[in-house]
């Protein structure tokens, strides 16, 4: 081979070389375009309230746009299913409470995502403070009350949920079990309509993640049984705790946020930061202390802890109370 053979050779190789490691030099960092972030649940519901303005922070802080699409469609089973296939680039998550980790895939003989499998665990956001709450009309004014009416009218006491294996089912369902009141179950499609009728008169009681029914309880529309969680909500520090009178009884729900099986350490790492960044703005917080939000940014393996216990949890009171899909 001459002299000039060899230079082209040599050139070739060059540029072979740099073909190949342009494409790597050239990918944007994470993200470099909007990411899409699925909710399973309807516009206006205590994880929808909690995430859009996460989100919108979140996507300041990354420089990209992060947007909510509700997928509220099969309980829940739809939009989550759509994150489970998805590809675990960090352009699609999942903006999910624990009824879609723990409560439906104990409900459903057969979903498409497998609650543990499915997803990478990005972070538990928040828990959701939940309260009882009844028609003004209704005679009592206590969960204490509540039992002793229905067990003076057994299966005349209803109570409303946004359909089987939601949230506000599992919660009043733990209430029955752990009571014995004999209180009827009235699923509707979507805690909104519930809400609605419990205002109305149609149905007596429920329990409804507090930032969905506060402006409610302000404008005297509905009136307060019990705060289900362990303290009383500054938001309502006249109202008390379920437990002051149904000694035990606890109950609260979580949003957290999910990607699909696969994606990276890397952009797990750099969501939780821009998570935790988010919710320490001053105006933020503020917004979302005063809807009943109480922030838990505790990371992946927190999460991934708290699917399992939710699991095994839900898995009992389901399999007790013989809860059925709708």
């Amino acid at each position: 081979m001459n002299i000039k053979s060899l230079l082209l050779s040599t050139l070739l190789l060059g540029t072979t070389g740099l073909l190949c490691v342009a494409p790597v030099n050239a990918q944007n960092p994470y993200p470099s375009r909007t990411i899409q972030t699925i909710m399973p649940l309807q516009a206006g519901s205590g994880v929808d309230l909690l995430m859009r303005p996460i989100a919108q922070k979140m996507g300041e802080n990354l420089g990209q746009a992060i947007t909510i699409e509700n997928l509220p469609g099969g309980a829940g089973l739809i939009g989550a299913g759509k994150v489970a296939q998805s590809a675990p680039d960090g352009y699609v998550l999942g903006a999910f409470n624990d009824s879609i980790l723990t409560m439906l895939p104990n409900l459903y003989k057969k979903v498409d995502y497998d609650p543990v499998q499915s997803f990478t665990p990005i972070s538990e956001v928040a828990a959701i403070t939940f309260v009882m709450v009844a028609n003004p009309s209704f005679p009592g004014n206590t969960a204490a009350d509540l039992v002793r009416i229905a067990k003076e009218h057994p299966g005349k006491i209803d109570y409303a949920s946004g359909g089987n294996g939601s949230p506000q089912h599992i919660g009043m369902e733990i209430f029955r079990q752990y009571t014995g009141a004999p209180i009827v179950h009235i699923p509707y499609r979507g805690a909104a309509a519930a809400v609605t009728d419990v205002m109305a008169g149609q149905v007596p009681v429920m329990i409804s993640a507090l930032s969905v029914v506060l402006p409610h309880i302000r404008a005297g529309k509905l009136k307060v049984l019990g705060i289900t969680s362990k303290t009383r909500s500054p938001l309502l520090p006249n109202s008390p705790t379920v437990s002051e009178s149904v000694k035990g009884y606890e109950f609260s729900t979580w949003g957290a946020l999910v990607a699909p099986k696969g994606t990276s350490p890397a952009v797990v790492s750099k969501l939780n930061e821009s998570l935790a960044t988010a919710l320490k703005d001053p105006k933020l917080r503020e917004q979302l202390i005063q809807q009943g939000f109480e922030f838990l940014p505790l990371g992946p393996d927190n999460l991934k802890e708290m699917i399992a216990q939710g699991l095994v949890k839900m898995k009992k009171v389901i399999k007790d109370g013989g809860i059925q899909p709708d």
